[in-house]
């Protein structure tokens, strides 16, 4: 565990010589922080709670996430939808296939959720679940990774078939 030292300045409305309900409403001047919602571009959710075990495999094809269904157990089968939330922002939901595209699922916003933030070689749309003796397995497929930069420089994976082609490692 990291200790940090204690700081010199005691407080901000010491230094400025400003009151603390001035500080308080942000009447002080200076910089005001801006926090930006954490939001990432590809995420996985899966219909468990949020301390659910699931285990996560990672190969060079795809990424595989096995968990026992206790409390998800669909009749028809399971199926991985890519859901676009916002511009740029796609998120997969695994949902049972008897209640169909426009289940009432959706229309419950449940915050109590396992989520994985998926990474951007990821291919979200091609997302497959199946549910078979007690477990739900929802495989995820890489493509090649986005390049950064445009100059060609980053590693990329090409493994449709499971072989690495090529691998560039920078340090």
């Amino acid at each position: 565990m990291r200790v940090h030292p204690a700081p010199r300045k005691r407080t901000i409305a010491v230094q400025r010589r400003c009151g603390v309900a001035a500080a308080a409403a942000g009447m002080a001047g200076g910089k005001k922080l801006r926090r930006l919602p954490h939001i990432f571009a590809k995420v996985l959710e899966l219909p468990f709670a949020a301390d659910a075990d699931v285990s996560v495999e990672e190969d060079a094809a795809a990424l595989r996430f096995v968990a026992a269904a206790d409390g998800f157990t669909p009749s028809g089968g399971a199926s991985a939808h890519a859901v676009e939330i916002h511009p740029g922002v796609t998120k997969v939901v695994v949902r049972d296939l008897s209640a169909g595209l426009d289940g009432d699922d959706g229309a419950v916003f449940e915050l109590d959720r396992w989520r994985f933030r998926l990474p951007p070689c990821t291919l979200p749309a091609m997302a497959t679940a199946t549910y078979a003796d007690g477990e739900l397995v929802v495989t995820v497929p890489k493509g090649a990774a986005p390049d950064d930069d445009g100059d060609g420089a980053a590693a990329a994976v090409l493994g449709g078939s499971g072989v690495v082609e090529s691998v560039l490692l920078l340090v």
